[in-house]
């Protein structure tokens, strides 16, 4: 059985430091190694993703071309001058990619099927949920479709989503995600993170007005795999702050980093 190691970080697009973090973020990613990696939030008018793939490609390489290869989708979203999408990072050998509106905001899941060593294939899937918070009817909706999507004629049993699901790990959509994938950092390590959201990075988000106090973080981050994917270890990733400052971290978001078998 080959080992794959997958991945998922919100990269928070180009804003909170993005200058002074950049660097960062590539470091603890070459240090990882995985070999596919769901992002979000990328920004597309400075090329967020080529630019985090070709600064990565040279550590490893001293090439742009290698051993990352990089897809991503732009959201479909109705505002004029929104360019922000997803997208994977992979070493792996592509057979054929595709993608899926989840609506809401033009919010997308995109899917990479990639060939595995052992000649068996593997469906990667990075996705990105609508954002507000109370409004949990929609991503119990997007990910009803999504789960009919990942279905389909090309249905194949290895398939692994990772990603920032906006949800906390007892909210709708992520039990109705449970009834036929499995959370890889919960079965390891018996529930999920305490919090991937927020880090340091960012002023606390206030979720009540109540005496101004009230800071809200949750797990928000998952990779989740199908029956046929074993999974050997799980940690966190992208999740150490800069060693001169203690509130520069890779993003916003803390990511997940787990090895499987298939």
């Amino acid at each position: 059985m080959p080992a794959v190691r997958v991945a998922t970080i919100n990269l928070r697009n180009r804003v909170d430091r993005w200058a002074e973090r950049r660097h960062l973020l590539v470091n603890q990613i070459v240090d990882a190694a995985p070999d596919l990696v769901s992002l979000q939030e990328i920004s597309l008018p400075i090329r967020q993703g080529y630019w985090l793939r070709n600064q990565i490609n040279m550590r490893l390489t001293g090439s742009t071309k290698r051993p990352y290869t990089l897809i991503q989708r732009r959201k479909h979203h109705l505002v004029k001058g929104y360019y922000e999408g997803i997208g994977i990072l992979t070493r792996l050998p592509v057979r054929y990619h595709d993608s899926l509106a989840l609506g809401y905001g033009g919010r997308v899941a995109l899917r990479v099927n990639v060939e595995l060593p052992n000649r068996q294939t593997l469906d990667f899937v990075s996705t990105h949920l609508h954002h507000v918070a109370y409004e949990k009817e929609a991503r119990v909706e997007q990910v009803m479709r999504l789960l009919g999507w990942l279905r389909d004629r090309r249905h194949i049993p290895q398939q692994i989503v990772a990603g920032d699901f906006n949800e906390a790990p007892d909210g709708l959509a992520i039990e109705r995600m449970k009834q036929g994938f499995r959370s890889a950092y919960a079965l390891q390590h018996g529930h999920e993170p305490l919090a991937t959201f927020p880090t340091a990075l960012i002023e606390p988000f206030v979720l009540a007005q109540t005496d101004g106090r009230e800071v809200w973080a949750a797990c928000l981050d998952y990779i989740f795999v199908s029956p046929a994917v074993r999974v050997t270890a799980v940690s966190l990733f992208c999740h150490l702050p800069a060693d001169e400052d203690d509130t520069l971290y890779p993003s916003d978001h803390v990511g997940l980093l787990a090895t499987v078998a298939i």
